[in-house]
């Protein structure tokens, strides 16, 4: 693939995905859609949000092709556009452990250098 091409899919990415994954509730409304299609009501008991905030972030959920809504009958019930999106968070999720872990047998080991160095 050519730097260019790379550089465009990156940008587009960034502002589609990553924008609409910055912020940490909407990951939780994904997450909660994953089980099932759901209303703004579940979704907003479920996540403990309120129901303006939840239809908030589905509206951006919405906007960047993540999510979609359809009527059913008064309500409107909304599900993913595509699960691939859990898969890619679950190995978000890994990452970040993994991350964690290495920096924690780090901080402890320094310790460790430390006393040996001084005897």
């Amino acid at each position: 693939m050519n730097n260019a091409k790379l550089s465009a899919e990156i940008t587009q990415l960034h502002a589609d995905i990553c924008s609409a994954l910055g912020d940490p509730n909407r990951i939780l409304i994904l997450y909660a859609l994953s089980e099932s299609p759901r209303t703004v009501g579940d979704i907003a008991a479920e996540t403990r949000l309120s129901q303006p905030a939840t239809s908030r972030h589905l509206k951006v959920l919405r906007e960047r092709g993540l999510v979609r809504a359809a009527r059913q009958g008064m309500s409107v019930e909304y599900s993913l556009n595509d699960p691939h999106i859990i898969q890619a968070l679950d190995l978000l999720r890994l990452v970040l452990r993994n991350s964690i872990a290495h920096r924690a047998s780090l901080l402890e080991n320094q310790p460790q250098t430390a006393l040996q160095e001084s005897l």
